[in-house]
């Protein structure tokens, strides 16, 4: 996921392939870099397989990739070590977040110098960058179980707070068709039928400026909404995940190259004043053009993300 204050512009207006999303912060002069809020062993995973991307996306002069590593909530307070830390992150004029458990990422950060760093560095202009995880943690509201582990048991559906960096109403899912995650879109959505559901494939992006999001990588965007269109529901009422019972859901698929509004819930092309046909298909690599886009981008896993999984 890569987010961008509104107030920053486009500097070539070319597009971003999906492997440049992922690198996008290392673009900027310094990166602060979190891949993985967990076991140290996870973090020195997913350190050594990011931060040698990240050097060498920075351009000719390099980046200045900084990794560091917060104190879970619950542990014993080190103030002046969160300081410390909040501070690098704050200096930051681009953050990345790996993958793993939203969750757990949003319970780790959230009311913490670390967490407020991470939104002060956005506001100042800072790119805050997240994949599998971190893409699902950007917004107001996030999600996460839903489905059947890895023991064939039923994890029960969290739906509840992000980091709030991304508005609209969207709730966004990862991995989307490669889990076949639909089902649980429409359950979420089912329940919560102001949101806006926002399904996005492996190695696929979202790039936002300002209310219009672009699709760009190899897969594509499913968007679920039940604002003011569902005839009926039987959400509040099913016991099993089968009962559910729809009518009139709106559900889309926005293709690579397509632009999607995300106030006013439909593609730009079918909006007053909006273009005739799509903007044409945008080839995605590792060495992908990686410019600057306005507001914010949520980015689905990339399948060699080396972070271990989890629920994102």
């Amino acid at each position: 996921m890569i987010l961008q204050p509104a107030t920053q512009s486009n500097s070539t207006g070319s597009p971003i392939g999906a492997r440049s999303l992922v690198l996008e912060a290392s673009r900027q002069p310094t990166a602060a870099l979190l891949p993985h809020l967990g076991q140290l062993s996870h973090v020195t995973r997913s350190l050594t397989a990011w931060s040698p991307r990240f050097r060498n996306a920075g351009g000719p002069g390099g980046t200045d990739v900084d990794s560091p590593r917060g104190q879970a909530r619950g542990k014993p307070c080190r103030e002046p070590r969160e300081s410390s830390i909040a501070e690098r992150v704050r200096g930051a004029s681009g953050i990345f977040l790996g993958g793993g458990d939203q969750v757990h990422l949003i319970t780790t950060l959230s009311g913490t110098l670390v967490g407020e760093a991470i939104r002060d560095a956005f506001v100042a202009g800072a790119v805050v960058c997240g994949t599998s995880a971190g893409a699902a943690a950007l917004t107001e509201t996030t999600l996460a179980g839903g489905e059947v582990d890895e023991d064939g048991n039923e994890v029960e559906m969290y739906i509840g707070p992000g980091l709030g960096l991304l508005c609209f109403g969207a709730l966004i899912d990862t991995h989307f068709a490669q889990r076949r995650r639909l089902h649980r879109l429409f359950v979420a959505i089912a329940g919560y039928p102001q949101l806006l559901g926002l399904g996005i494939d492996e190695d696929t992006g979202l790039v936002v400026h300002g209310s219009i999001g672009e699709v760009v990588g190899k897969g594509g965007v499913t968007f679920v909404d039940g604002r003011d269109t569902v005839r009926f529901d039987n959400a509040s009422t099913v016991t099993k995940g089968g009962e559910l019972t729809l009518s009139h859901l709106r559900v889309g698929l926005v293709g690579t190259g397509q632009r999607f509004d995300l106030e006013a819930r439909e593609l730009e092309a079918l909006l007053p004043n909006g273009r005739e046909s799509g903007i044409g298909n945008r080839e995605s690599g590792a060495t992908g053009t990686g410019t600057r886009e306005t507001g914010p981008v949520a980015l689905g896993r990339d399948r060699r993300d080396p972070s271990p999984g989890g629920s994102g």
